[in-house]
């Protein structure tokens, strides 16, 4: 990719490549935010990523993810974003897990691989707190996507730590999920200041043949640039880090 990096490289300088080249992202979940984010990373030249997801693309994801498609309807979305991120960079090593994150594999990511940091893509809030816990707890860097869904402003997503945010839903839960293990809460998230439009009323979540059904939750809509925003300033704050590092 030698060639590819040379606009990154003016940026970064050599060294800054190298410290990339050798780092080691996981990604959970691969939809509109971890998508993106996972591209931007595999862009920069970041050497090793960990994807994992269970699900598949469908029609309801192509007016916002990296990954959907006519073409790709159908596939797993683990194996979509693997095929892309080869085409956009042969040199990335690209760990493909084809999972559903349940409690016990959330408290495993922590201790069972080696990696630099832990992008937490992912909806459900019991499987967020525990592998956020699980993270700080194992001094593990970790960055978390917060609600990205029923909103439009783009000039109000921002980054702060997780005790700091403002008008998000699912950052409130969070905290009392978190306060409630005693867990930290001095960890970036990326969320939105905006007062989110209303949701759908709540409904059951699908049995599949991967996943248990979850909770009755609202269906948000979602505009086709805000997770992305999400995942690429995650990005930023991922690369920014590493940079800092060693």
């Amino acid at each position: 990719m030698a060639g590819s990096c040379a606009r990154t490289e003016i940026l970064l300088g050599q060294q800054g490549l190298a410290r990339l080249a050798e780092s080691h992202v996981v990604i959970v979940g691969l939809g509109g935010v971890g998508g993106a984010c996972a591209e931007s990373l595999c862009r920069a030249g970041v050497g090793t990523l960990t994807l994992i997801d269970f699900d598949i693309i469908e029609k309801t994801d192509l007016n916002r993810q990296v990954i959907a498609l006519n073409s790709t309807l159908g596939l797993k979305k683990v194996d979509a974003l693997a095929a892309r991120l080869h085409d956009i960079n042969s040199d990335t090593v690209l760990i493909k897990r084809d999972e559903f994150i349940d409690l016990e594999k959330a408290e495993a990511i922590a201790i069972e691989n080696e990696f630099d940091f832990v992008a937490d893509c992912i909806d459900a809030i019991a499987y967020k707190t525990v592998l956020i816990d699980s993270c700080t707890k194992a001094e593990k860097a970790i960055i978390s996507s917060m609600g990205a869904g029923g909103r439009l402003d783009p000039t109000q997503v921002q980054i702060s730590r997780m005790d700091k945010t403002q008008n998000c839903a699912l950052a409130r839960e969070m905290r009392k999920q978190l306060r409630n293990i005693r867990a930290s809460m001095k960890f970036p998230v990326v969320h939105s200041t905006e007062l989110p439009i209303k949701a759908l009323p709540h409904k059951a979540v699908a049995v599949t043949d991967t996943a248990p059904a979850g909770r009755p939750r609202a269906v948000n809509g979602a505009i086709s640039y805000m997770p992305n925003i999400f995942g690429l300033m995650m990005a930023g704050h991922i690369i920014q880090t590493l940079l800092k590092s060693k």
